[in-house]
């Protein structure tokens, strides 16, 4: 199974298994990593599991919707490699994706 290493605000790390199919935030959720709150349960509605791509992961990973890229303008500290975890879906492929969690979600 892939595994994805979702690293906090404070360099905290945790490497979980990642079921393709399943979203980043879900992922998190169920394995009980710190700094995804997931308000609205993954409906894209709350920027509460705005996540960091690592640079390498970026062009791996299919681009932000339109609703997605509307919802990250209510999240603090926006870049080029933010994403909201509950719409993006892990792949098989993305063994080893890094996620980095804002400080602003602890």
């Amino acid at each position: 199974m892939p595994q994805v290493k979702f690293i906090e605000h404070n360099g905290t790390e945790h490497l979980v298994d990642g079921e393709p199919g399943r979203s980043l935030m879900e992922i998190a959720v169920s394995n009980m990593v710190p700094g995804i709150l997931a308000d609205c349960g993954g409906a894209c509605t709350c920027a509460t599991c705005h996540g960091y791509l690592d640079p390498d992961w970026v062009a791996r990973v299919p681009a932000r919707s339109e609703d997605e890229t509307m919802m990250l303008e209510c999240a603090p500290g926006v870049t080029e490699q933010s994403r909201l975890c509950c719409q993006v879906k892990m792949q098989e492929e993305w063994d080893g994706i890094v996620v980095r969690l804002p400080a602003s979600q602890v």
